[in-house]
């Protein structure tokens, strides 16, 4: 029990990995929609590249949705509306016409030609209520034609026939005018304006439901396919007809109602697919980049990105699939080459969209897209603090999504007119989402204790707390850590290293020494050396020990952990020399591990950078009267003594680039001492 308890612990790192792969690709799986994948990419304009294919059941032949579209606008245009016509009010104004009549005419008019007048108002207004009067107007044609219910029964009439309120006037003039009685045209008019009253409305929620009902009876499909029908051969070119016959064919297979055997077979299919994709990425991590494998953080963090991705693809698929490319794929890669590398982060990108292509529709195109698009981001992003960088970057991604997505519509389609310029505005959007990387940055600076190169540009601000307590403190040192700082870019930038993070680096790499200053030679203004009272062991003690002071003092100021690693490793495990040879005068059998710096050595190109270009600069102060020559000796010396005692050894960098770093080194040195060529005297 003891043995598996022990195994368990020893193994605990590679349990977790195990673990997080096996959680991953669960969730992912979890979040994909279940169902069957159409086995065929349909790529309108293209032949058709696998064998002759037949229908395996019958299908219906699905309309476009242009087709639907312009059915449904058809059918508002034509719709007949439904109007209210309300019976009482005519009934009401003919009972009530009589009395009306005298109030106006007067008993002596009534008395001559009351029964001509009556009969010309009772017929004016049979006319006028045999249509109604129409409350508020409406916008139809003049000739259309709408329902009037009356009761319970409708009729068509032609929408012009309603006598609008507003132009009761109008036709009053023309009726009358045109009559026997037109001598009391006046008397008439006030007649008709006091009794008539409108009676016609339009019944909204009748016009509406029958619109709907009429929406709802269209019909999505134009003729269907039998099963065992031929639908396309082999090499024949997909037209426009064949296209549409192979997406409703694609449609109904995943769309069918699966049995729950089936339902796990596919899931089964889904399972070995991302965790073949994750395996790639986790064996990649793991051959090419190590000390990222090794931390669980640093995984986790990765494999949290890919989840957010899947997660963010699939929500926006469930909303509307047509707000695909919304989703800024291109803040993966973004936000892996800030933390770590450009090749790791292209890797995960591709991994991440060939486990999305698996869903997505048009996959060869979307997968075409987002990889094409996340090689510009790699290819195009420097130095991602710099905020005009991004807007550049975002702009050139965008680019290229427009101008691929351009390319392939004008293939499959083989017209401009064709393009889809809501999808257009999907790139746009996507690309304005991708600005979201720098807060995105932040956060995970905070919620995973990694550092980005935005961070390493705010510590580089000898403003900052820690370097202005270094320059008041030990400004010899301070002044070293400049210099070392400028020659270790210089070489970083040389051999493609991350200069940024060696330049920070070199900055704090000795802030130790700000806890005994005076016993470090650049700090010493007075020819009094206090190592001159103390023996030697205490004083190599005192030395070493800087190396330990600077790493607690930079966990209490919250510095980030590769930063620490630059003072932690950047004398290896040397030797304080000069004590040393004092403490042998002493004693030969001084024991040397006393004087050896505790370690560990550099393990990546920029702490290797970083202990060379301090060995330098702080051995090149001994130089009384350099010279061209002296200089190229003293680098080769220096630098060749660290690669003999193997101060390199877990460092991934190569002879070639120790060589490159040498050169630049020399020349810098040289500029700084000011060299001119020795003329002849």
């Amino acid at each position: 029990m003891s043995k598996f308890v022990n195994g368990i612990y020893k193994n605990q790192a590679l349990i977790y990995k195990i673990f997080l792969y096996l959680l991953t690709t669960a969730i992912i799986v979890y979040l994909f929609p279940k169902g069957s994948k159409f086995k065929y990419d349909i790529s309108k304009g293209k032949p058709w590249q696998y064998e002759n294919l037949y229908a395996p059941f019958d299908f219906a032949i699905l309309k476009t949705n242009d087709e639907i579209a312009d059915e449904k606008e058809q059918i508002r245009e034509n719709h007949t509306p439904y109007y209210d016509y309300n019976i009482a009010i005519p009934k009401q104004i003919k009972a009530n016409l009589d009395k009306q009549a005298r109030a106006v005419f007067g008993d002596s008019i009534m008395a001559l030609h009351g029964v001509r007048l009556i009969k010309f108002s009772q017929k004016t207004l049979n006319d006028i209520y045999k249509t109604g009067i129409l409350i508020e107007v409406n916008r139809f044609n003049e000739n259309s034609i709408v329902y009037l219910k009356k009761g319970n029964e409708a009729q068509e009439v032609v929408y012009n026939n309603i006598i609008p309120q507003d132009n009761l006037g109008t036709y009053l003039d023309k009726k009358i005018s045109s009559s026997r009685v037109s001598a009391y045209q006046n008397q008439l008019k006030e007649l008709f304006f006091n009794i008539l009253k409108p009676n016609v409305k339009l019944n909204e929620e009748l016009t509406e439901k029958d619109l709907q009902l009429k929406l709802r009876s269209i019909s999505y499909t134009r003729g269907s396919i039998s099963k065992g029908s031929r639908i396309v051969e082999r090499g024949e070119v997909i037209d426009n007809n064949k296209y549409r016959i192979l997406i409703s064919l694609k449609t109904e297979y995943e769309s069918k109602v699966w049995t729950e055997s089936s339902y796990y077979v596919v899931v089964t299919g889904y399972l070995l697919l991302v965790s073949l994709a994750l395996l790639m990425l986790f064996l990649f991590i793991h051959k090419y980049r190590n000390d990222i494998f090794e931390n669980n953080t640093k995984v986790t963090f990765i494999f949290f990105n890919i989840l957010l991705t899947v997660f963010l693809t699939t929500t926006v698929m469930k909303i509307n699939v047509d707000y695909l490319y919304v989703v800024p794929l291109c803040i993966l890669p973004l936000t892996l080459k800030a933390f770590f590398d450009s090749r790791l982060g292209l890797f995960t990108h591709v991994v991440t969209v060939l486990i999305l292509g698996v869903i997505v529709p048009n996959s060869y195109e979307y997968m075409f897209l987002q990889i094409i698009a996340g090689i510009v981001t790699i290819l195009t992003i420097s130095e991602l603090y710099k905020r005009a960088n991004l807007f550049i970057s975002v702009g050139q991604i965008t680019a290229v999504y427009i101008f691929a997505y351009f390319s392939f519509t004008i293939i499959q389609e083989g017209d401009i007119s064709k393009i889809d310029y809501a999808t257009m505005m999907m790139f746009l959007l996507g690309g304005f989402a991708t600005l979201f990387v720098q807060p995105l940055i932040y956060a995970y600076e905070k919620l995973f204790g990694l550092v980005s190169d935005m961070s390493l540009l705010e510590l580089s601000d000898t403003n900052s707390k820690l370097l202005k307590e270094l320059s008041n403190k030990a400004p010899g040192t301070f002044h070293h850590s400049l210099n070392v700082a400028n020659l270790a870019e210089a070489a970083a930038n040389e051999i493609g290293g991350n200069a940024m993070l060696v330049r920070v680096g070199a900055l704090y790499h000795d802030i130790g020494k700000m806890a005994n200053p005076t016993y470090f030679t650049e700090n010493q203004t007075t020819s009094v050396n206090p190592h001159d009272e103390l023996d030697p062991k205490e004083s190599a003690e005192i030395i070493i020990n800087h190396v330990v002071y600077g790493i607690e003092m930079a966990k209490r100021n919250n510095l980030p952990d590769r930063l620490i690693d630059f003072i932690r490793t950047h004398h290896g495990t040397s030797l304080v020399f000069y004590f040393y040879k004092k403490a042998q005068e002493n004693d030969e059998d001084v024991n040397v591990e006393n004087f050896r710096y505790p370690g560990p050595t550099p393990f990546s190109k920029e702490t290797a950078i970083l202990m060379m270009s301090d060995s330098v600069e702080a051995a090149s102060k001994s130089l009384k009267e350099p010279t061209a020559s002296l200089i190229d000796d003293f680098v080769e010396k220096i630098i060749n003594k660290q690669m003999d005692e193997g101060q390199f050894l877990n460092a991934n960098i190569t002879f070639k680039e120790i060589q490159a770093i040498k050169k630049i080194l020399k020349r810098k040195l040289k500029n700084i001492y000011h060299l001119r060529i020795e003329y002849p005297e």
